[in-house]
C-alpha cells in the first residue's frame, strides 16, 4: 500500500530542534548553509502539520511542495519531430 506524500520545505533560525520535526513526518534532507528541512508527510495531513510547524519560535516560514500537483509525462522532441517530418513527405509517381 502505497501513500501520497508530500514535501514540507521548514526555514528555521536555527538547527537545534531539526531533531523535533521527526515527529511530524520523514525528515529527507537538512541544509545546514541555508537553514532548512525537507520534510515529507501524508497529503491529508499537510495543512494541519505545516500550521503546527510555523507555530514553533524557531520556524521562520513554512513552504509546500507543488510537485503532486504538476504533470511529469513529457514528450521528447525527437518523437515530435520524427512525426512531423513523416507527415510533410508525400512521394508522387
Amino acid at each position: 500500500m502505497e501513500n501520497d506524500r508530500q514535501a514540507i520545505v521548514v526555514w528555521m533560525n536555527h538547527l537545534k530542534q531539526v531533531r523535533s520535526l521527526k515527529r511530524f513526518g520523514n525528515v529527507h534532507y537538512v541544509s545546514r548553509k541555508l537553514k532548512y528541512a525537507v520534510l515529507y508527510c501524508d497529503m491529508a495531513e499537510v495543512e494541519d502539520i505545516s500550521e503546527k510547524v510555523s507555530r514553533f519560535h524557531y520556524v521562520k516560514r513554512v513552504e509546500m511542495s507543488f510537485r503532486p500537483f504538476l504533470k511529469t509525462e513529457y514528450e521528447s522532441k525527437k518523437e515530435m519531430m520524427y512525426e512531423h517530418k513523416n507527415e510533410d513527405v508525400q512521394i508522387s509517381i
